[in-house]
């Protein structure tokens, strides 16, 4: 049975055998063969967009945003090396194809469809989801949220001469550019704003930053227009960043430009920008209806702007093919994709919930930990506090210490963020690191989180082990998709084969005695109960806090894990526990070698056998003092202090209550979306009708200034209250 050919095909074809083809006019600087293999490129990826929508059809695929009109990128291709990583808008299938040409033995027809397909083989995502992506290719796959590949793209250029300066070997060579493309309607969006505007901040400063962003411009952002010239308007007189310009109709003169392009960033090392005319044809996506929203005149003009059409028509009007020899090329071509596709097709899918999951959190060859700093170094590196070293210490002097002996010990660590370097940060964690190790390494950044984030997952892809500071818990909502859509999701999305190794360090919860409300008081982290494979470690003393900090580092390094390190602010600086003066929270700092605790061990205070309180962080600090004040009942009660909160590991939790059967779970979140609701079911879940469980946490309630603030947040008086009544309670049975 003869496959169906889509009418732009059936179209195509008819043209080319009446020779209705434009003849451009384009200069000889584009040879033949430049001109015959993207115009293959180009062809190959058209002729793969329609597949896929007779795929659809059929119900064989389920992903039809394709590249048609936005081939022209195949010229953006042939100007980079194959060693520049290439973070890439969905529509650069031509992309894609043409530098797979710079890697013998590549199958890029093949690849692509087991992609369209949701095959379990594609080399990429293993059937997890459409992605233009290789490790081969230099090519990290993205995701379709919108605009927000721009701020890792710009981390990356980041790191790659921070390789260089810092004498670290990168993933990739110290000479590589990055190349980022992006919609003319993602242009628009905050996150391409506030990546653009980091790259010239650094720029600006004459920090290097070798990246070419190419907006891909089509005058569509789905149904909604982009204003004529507004891309030009916004972008072409942007401090620091270079702009170029071409017509992606016009292969000769975009394969010009974009060399050009390409050698600035190259030989400069400073970021600009091609500006690339495009048409999108189509729709946007395969149940997009154009006439919707278009004339039927707007769309028969753009669909003889057709960058294919014009190329094609080049290869006539030079002699490269004979009206016959591209009928056959087309046609033979259309038939060999629509033989792979029908093999690609057949391949396997995922059928399991844990092949699905594999990737989330893969099983990586763990690698030597690095061996510790030599005691001379240690010494040295600790003199600015030797009057302090073997007494007792608060939270934030102890976080301080350990990130000295873990940049002695880990050479690819970095730490960056908001006023982290000669102020030390907010609350001092950072200080004297930028004395010990170097502004390369210790780095101020502007006041964007999307932009530490982004710089974080560029760092990782290129080899470092970044620990970026965000410098408040509510500020992270303003980047939270750098976390959620990028770092977390980039092993799933790629089969574990590129990963976000780092430790993020974000100041937050309550108790500030009232000071700054909300904002440096924010009570909630749901946002990272609900992203699969990430970690969230969280201490309520010194001790724990360096613990824990080698722990993240440590999975990070190892097991290439993102890891959050969720840092109590109103424990940063406590020294007393009962009585002002007690020092009875200060804590001993733990050598180097000391052992790990075993991920979701939760720490155990006491041996009590009728009560367990479970709590964290602040809440855990609260249950010590009301435990204090329950002295003939003390015996009966012991205190868990998670330290683990994402994931939870019941088993290890469960083992720790030992006898208890009466729980109480103390939560300084809110009663709506906290801990204490997941760790509830979790218990009832694993121990039906065991455990009589009650829960105290801070009502549903933003954190207001001063006094008020501790009016809904859990109380020292009402842990106590709670503690009696559940102790004096009948066990049910």
């Amino acid at each position: 049975m003869t496959e169906a050919l889509h009418p732009w095909l059936q179209g195509f074809l008819a043209r080319i055998e009446q020779g209705a083809l434009p003849t451009p006019h384009w200069p000889d600087s584009l040879s033949d063969s430049d001109l015959y293999r993207l115009w293959h490129s180009q062809l190959c990826s058209r002729l793969l967009d329609l597949q896929s929508r007779l795929l659809q059809a059929k119900g064989q695929s389920f992903y039809t945003i394709g590249s048609a009109g936005h081939e022209a990128n195949a010229a953006v291709a042939a100007a980079l090396r194959l060693s520049d990583p290439a973070f890439l808008h969905y529509r650069s299938g031509a992309f894609f194809i043409e530098r797979s040409k710079q890697l013998p033995g590549s199958t890029p027809l093949y690849d692509m469809l087991l992609s369209f397909c949701a095959s379990s083989e594609d080399p990429i995502s293993g059937g997890r989801h459409k992605v233009l992506g290789s490790l081969a290719l230099n090519i990290p796959p993205q995701t379709s949220t919108i605009a927000s590949q721009l701020p890792k793209a710009v981390g990356t250029a980041f790191a790659i001469d921070l390789s260089k300066r810092l004498g670290q070997p990168g993933n990739w060579p110290e000479d590589a550019i990055v190349v980022c493309s992006f919609g003319d309607a993602s242009a628009n969006h905050s996150t391409a704003q506030g990546a653009i505007n980091s790259a010239c901040w650094a720029a600006y400063q004459h920090v290097p930053l070798p990246i070419l962003l190419v907006c891909e411009d089509n005058g569509l952002g789905i149904s909604t227009p982009t204003p004529q010239g507004w891309i030009e308007q916004s972008l072409a007189e942007r401090p620091e960043l270079r702009y170029f310009a071409a017509d992606g109709s016009d292969l000769a003169e975009t394969l010009r430009v974009a060399k050009a392009a390409a050698h600035y960033v190259r030989s400069k090392r400073a970021p600009a920008l091609l500006h690339l005319s495009t048409v999108r044809l189509f729709g946007h996506a395969g149940a997009d209806a154009e006439v919707a929203y278009r004339s039927k005149q707007q769309i028969e003009t753009e669909l003889e702007q057709d960058p294919l059409l014009a190329s094609s028509g080049m290869l006539l009007s030079r002699g490269i093919l004979s009206q016959a020899a591209l009928l056959q090329s087309v046609q033979q071509l259309a038939a060999q994709i629509a033989r792979v596709a029908a093999v690609a097709s057949s391949r396997p899918k995922l059928t399991s919930a844990a092949a699905v999951m594999a990737s989330i959190a893969p099983n990586y060859p763990a690698l030597p930990t690095p061996p510790l700093p030599l005691p001379a170094v240690r010494q040295a590196l600790f003199a600015f506090d030797q009057h302090n070293l073997g007494k007792g210490q608060h939270l934030a002097k102890l976080l301080n210490w350990a990130l000295h002996d873990l940049f002695a010990q880990y050479p690819q660590t970095l730490l960056f963020g908001e006023d982290v370097g000669k102020k030390g940060g907010v609350y001092g964690v950072s200080q004297h690191l930028v004395h010990a190790f170097g502004a390369n390494r210790v780095i101020n950044t502007l006041l964007d989180e999307q932009s530490i984030l982004g710089l974080a997952i560029g760092l990782a892809q290129q080899g470092f082990l970044p620990i970026p500071e965000i410098q408040f818990l509510a500020y992270v909502h303003n980047a939270e998709d750098q976390i959620r859509g990028e770092a977390a999701t980039l092993p799933f999305f790629s089969n574990g084969q590129y990963h976000n190794a780092m430790v993020i360090r974000i100041a937050g919860l309550a108790y500030q005695r009232g000071f700054g409300g909300h904002f440096h008081n924010d009570n909630s982290f749901a946002v990272f109960r609900d992203i699969p494979g990430i970690i969230l470690l969280c201490p309520s003393n010194g001790a724990d806090a360096v613990l824990l900090l080698r722990q993240a580092v440590q999975l990070a390094y190892q097991q290439k894990r993102l890891v959050i390190l969720l840092e109590p602010i109103a424990l940063y600086m406590t020294r007393d526990l009962l009585h002002p003066g007690d020092g009875l929270w200060l804590c001993q700092y733990p050598e180097p070698d000391q052992p790990l605790p075993a991920l979701g061990e939760p720490g155990v205070y006491g041996e009590g056998e009728q009560l367990a309180v479970i709590s964290y962080a602040n809440g855990y600090y609260l249950s010590r003092q009301a435990l204090a004040e329950l002295p003939q009942q003390a015996a009966d009660i012991r205190l868990l202090d998670l330290r683990c909160l994402v994931p939870l590991h019941i088993d290890a939790i469960i083992q720790a209550l030992g006898p208890c059967r009466k729980i109480l779970l103390v939560d300084e979140c809110r009663r709506r979306g906290s801990l204490s609701e997941e760790l509830f079911t979790l218990l009832h879940e694993a121990r039906l009708g065991l455990y009589q469980i009650q829960r105290i946490t801070a009502e549903d309630s933003f954190i207001p200034l001063g006094a008020a603030a501790y009016q809904v947040l859990p109380s020292k008086a009402q842990i106590s209250s709670a503690m009696q009544q559940l102790l004096t309670a009948e066990v049910l049975v």
